[in-house]
């Protein structure tokens, strides 16, 4: 949450409140109040820093890249370097992440993510029309960062915290539990509550450990009010439970009140009168004997809905010990036991110890919420050769629903299992996905049922908590089942397992994303068996003459694909470790745009593996996998070279918008929400003659021409993106689908 403008006041109109300290010197001060308060060794020897992870993102992530899909390992080392300057000065770091999105802030959640979908927009289009990346004022975090950022932090060696409620709360009924020396963040809520001293992550010197310590204490003294009264206060000036616009007739009458009452104060600083207004009509409410407390008088002029709406904001800002409102029990989890009954007890606290823990991934919220979001990604909405993140997996994500709700049965037999299907997601309420894409209004969630492992529902219990050989086989071929990739469990210790899933996903994309071209996979493995002998200086010196936006979008989807790989292994049992998943091991999103210019160039594989022997070899050895697998499932790469041009304007076929042209939403909705039938026209004609790198060979065209693109096969965005129900719907093709597709 946040409180409007209370921040800006305390900087301009109060510039006593906001005082810089030296963490060093505080943690030192600390330790020696901590002492001669008699409290534990483990306090005393350690003094804490809560940290808001989420707050942290933007500015831990510093690389210079940040369209491509990420620099990986450099984020990695900048987090090494912000964590060592802290544990060189004695300070324990506990970092907290957010791990639900409660009801009661949905609609601020879809007002951001709509609001980030715009500059989103934005940044496609610079991009499209200048051929480089934007400036930070168009700045978006790259895809999963917040997810992967937690496992890093636990490579690290720190606690890392996923918040089973609104994280803010929890931070701050953290910091109070264990009496921490401060809350590093960027939130106005943490003034609010009666909490640990806020410190400033945006006026954080890393070099010299200082900071900015917004003073609670000093702003009650100046604005004349109770640290019990914030509460009220932050809710009047209006938050992310209750918004402006609820609190605005209370808010002018005290403005009324106030200008009447200093006709002259802060004359040009309308938001500190309007703070200071608010905090005169909360300090009035009470007589001047009776106990400042943050409920809510009677006196206040507000309509029963409004003051419900209150009392909910203000129950926000009440800790654990603090004094506790008539109106229930708000430290009460959330359950789903439309779900829970799926599963067993163990399964349960398992899910939650994972979450918590943030040592799993999508498991909890499916099992004990029954709903799962994804932020936005970085998808180009004018661009509809490629789905967006969010249909193409899909498949994979019901899959893990399927393998965590539906109930299944293994016998080992002889060493071999006997699968049996047990129970179906007839009597299964859905998942409710909110998943940011092109198309979606987010007015509500998509409704996605569970789907049954191809291979059969193997028992949860037995995944989770069985042991032995068979059922680590199990848990392989559960993983690869996920993906409909079973063949490649065959793989698994002969190559290294960060290159093992990088081949999974890939195949996986190239499997549900038809226009996906054999340059595109060629790009894909070249850069993964690259990235393996590169260091992070390296990888921050590969000059690019100019940004593809397909190539950003691509970077985006693999990157998308790595979170569902970790969702799939959490639910599977955890057959490899989650290193082997994080994309620091497999990917770098200024490598693999290079090596995608590279590839759609038409570039050699020598020139692709960078003249080096044995990364051909390996490479030659995945794409092989990849293309059987393919095959074997009817799915033929076809080439399709598409060297984008070194120019800063739109070609005039590039958005697809000919003249009479039905847009993507109209084929989509009149052919009933199924994936429509569209034509692809491409910038240039295909070359005729010459053979398909790496062996195959290009289709014969009629004489008549260059061919037809609606050869291609190709999805096009249908009923606004989305397919709503427990049906899994089939692409549309021009032409009819070999057996298996």
């Amino acid at each position: 949450m946040g409180v409007k403008g209370l921040q800006s006041f305390m900087e301009l109109c109060c510039p006593e409140t906001c005082v810089t300290v030296n963490l060093r010197d505080m943690a030192t001060q600390h330790v020696a109040k901590a002492q001669q308060g008699c409290t534990t060794a483990a306090d005393t020897n350690s003094p804490t820093l809560i940290v808001d992870g989420m707050a942290c993102l933007r500015h831990w992530y510093s690389c210079k890249d940040w369209v491509c899909g990420g620099q990986w390992r450099e984020y990695m080392d900048v987090l090494k370097c912000w964590v060592e300057a802290f544990t060189s000065a004695g300070i324990r770091l506990v970092f907290f992440f957010d791990g639900v999105v409660e009801e009661k802030k949905r609609q601020e959640w879809v007002r951001r993510r709509r609001r980030v979908n715009g500059d989103v927009s934005k940044m496609f289009r610079h991009i499209k029309a200048r051929g480089e990346q934007p400036g930070r004022n168009l700045f978006c975090l790259p895809s999963g960062l917040a997810t992967f950022t937690r496992f890093a932090l636990r490579s690290l060696g720190q606690e890392v915290v996923c918040s089973v409620q609104e994280a803010d709360y929890e931070i701050a009924s953290y910091a109070r539990q264990h009496s921490s020396m401060g809350i590093l963040g960027q939130d106005t809520d943490f003034i609010i509550y009666d909490s640990a001293p806020y410190l400033s992550v945006a006026k954080l010197r890393i070099d010299r450990l200082t900071t900015v310590l917004y003073d609670r204490q000093r702003l009650c003294r100046s604005i004349g009010l109770a640290v019990t009264q914030l509460p009220l206060l932050a809710c009047l000036l209006g938050n992310d439970v209750v918004s402006e616009e609820h609190m605005q007739h209370i808010r002018n009458n005290a403005m009324a009140a106030y200008r009447m009452n200093h006709p002259a104060a802060h004359s040009g600083a309308p938001q500190g009168e309007k703070v200071l207004a608010v905090s005169h009509l909360v300090s009035s409410l009470w007589g001047g004997e009776k106990e400042k407390t943050g409920l809510i008088p009677q006196s206040l002029n507000l309509s029963a809905p409004q003051r419900e709406l209150l009392k909910r904001g203000i129950s926000a800002y009440l800790l654990p010990g603090q004094e506790a409102l008539q109106w229930g029990d708000i430290s009460a989890l959330p359950s789903s036991p439309a779900f829970e009954k799926r599963v067993s007890s163990d399964i349960l606290k398992a899910c939650r110890e994972k979450h918590v823990t943030a040592e799993g991934y999508m498991v909890y919220g499916v099992v004990c919420e029954g709903v799962i979001e994804c932020s936005n990604t970085l998808e180009d909405e004018e661009d509809f050769q490629l789905l967006p993140q969010a249909l193409v997996y899909k498949p994979c994500r019901q899959h893990i629903y399927g393998l965590l709700l539906l109930h299944g049965q293994v016998n080992l037999l002889f060493g071999s299992f006997k699968v049996t299907h047990v129970g179906s997601a007839v009597d299964l309420p859905a998942i409710r996905e909110w998943f940011v894409y092109p198309g979606n209004p987010l007015q509500e969630p998509d409704m996605v049922h569970p789907v049954s492992l191809p291979s059969g529902q193997p028992s949860l219990d037995l995944l989770w908590f069985g042991s032995g050989p068979e059922v680590s086989a199990l848990r392989l071929a559960s993983f690869f089942s996920i993906f409909d990739c079973q063949e490649l469990s065959e793989l698994y210790g002969a190559i290294e397992d960060s290159l093992l899933t990088a081949l999974c996903l890939v195949t996986y994309i190239a499997l549900q994303v038809q226009t996906l071209s054999q340059e595109d996979v060629d790009a894909y493995l070249s850069q993964a068996v690259c990235l393996r002998l590169k260091c992070p200086r390296e990888l921050q010196q590969i000059k690019l003459s100019f940004l593809c936006s397909r190539a950003v979008q691509l970077g985006s989807l693999y990157v998308r694909g790595l979170s569902h790989l970790l969702g799939a292994n959490c639910a599977s049992g955890c057959p490899l470790p989650s290193a082997a998943l994080m994309p620091w091991h497999s990917f770098d999103g200024r490598l693999f745009h290079s090596k995608y210019l590279l590839a759609h160039s038409g570039a050699e594989e020598t020139v692709l593996l960078e003249s080096n022997s044995s990364c051909l070899s390996l490479f030659l050895r995945l794409r092989d996998t990849l293309t059987e697998a393919c095959g074997r499932r009817g799915r033929v790469l076809q080439s399709r070279p598409n060297a984008p041009q070194h120019s800063h304007r739109s070609s005039p076929g590039s958005r697809h918008t000919g003249a009479g042209r039905e847009s993507w939403r109209e084929r989509g909705e009149a052919a009933g929400g199924e994936w429509g039938e569209r034509e692809e026209h491409e910038n240039r004609a295909w070359g005729r003659g010459g053979g398909m790198r790496g062996g195959h060979s290009r289709p014969n065209w009629p004489d008549a021409g260059p061919p037809n693109t609606s050869c291609h096969q190709t999805q096009a965005r249908g009923g606004r993106y989305r397919s709503r129900g427990r049906h899994r719907l089939a692409p549309r093709w021009t032409q009819p689908p070999a057996p298996g597709t």
